[in-house]
């Protein structure tokens, strides 16, 4: 697995469209690696790949400083800031690439909260903080990851995201004795 590198932050507000679209891939390609060793044995489930589909997709989060985030959404022309529920201490766009690459870029409201996006930036500095899957029944796989993985959710049910999905979300391990944050999300 490649090392996490910071300055491909910094490359997704660079001048260069050519430049950003290069970071995108190396981080879509890190988190996404951590994710296929998070979930590689869930798809083997037909339950639940069948919610998730039959090659789901994945959307890599990214948590960075407010104003890195403000950075890179200036680069990139200003894209629409999601819904966020109140309660919840954060702010996200997404940034789409040629190849399927898809980057949600997350920072926290208030840097000083507690927050779930201002406590990973203080313990892990900007960084892939998660990886999202879109699945069509969050309760039924969460039930699913439960059962038949012994994956503990985050949150007993579902609960409300950005856009007015639904999510929930699950701290599973890695092989570099980590662990990885999934978001399945309806």
């Amino acid at each position: 697995m490649s090392d996490w590198k910071r300055e491909w932050i910094e490359v997704l507000f660079s001048e260069d469209a050519g430049a950003r679209a290069r970071a995108a891939k190396q981080i879509y390609a890190f988190g996404g690696e951590r994710a296929t060793q998070a979930v590689k044995n869930w798809w083997k489930n037909s339950e639940l790949a069948a919610l998730c589909g039959p090659e789901p997709q994945a959307t890599v989060g990214l948590a960075v400083r407010p104003e890195t985030f403000a950075q890179i959404r200036a680069a990139h022309n200003f894209p629409r800031l999601a819904e966020v529920p109140p309660e919840q201490d954060a702010s996200e766009f997404e940034l789409h690439f040629d190849g399927g690459i898809a980057l949600d870029i997350l920072t926290t409201r208030e840097p000083e909260s507690s927050g779930a996006i201002a406590k990973f930036l203080a313990k892990q500095g900007e960084r892939v903080q998660q990886v999202e899957f879109r699945c069509a029944d969050v309760n039924r796989a969460t039930a699913i990851l439960r059962e038949q993985f012994g994956i503990t959710s985050v949150y007993p049910q579902k609960r409300p995201g950005a856009d007015n999905t639904q999510v929930n979300f699950f701290l599973v391990p890695v092989s570099d004795s980590s662990k990885m944050l999934i978001e399945l999300y309806e």
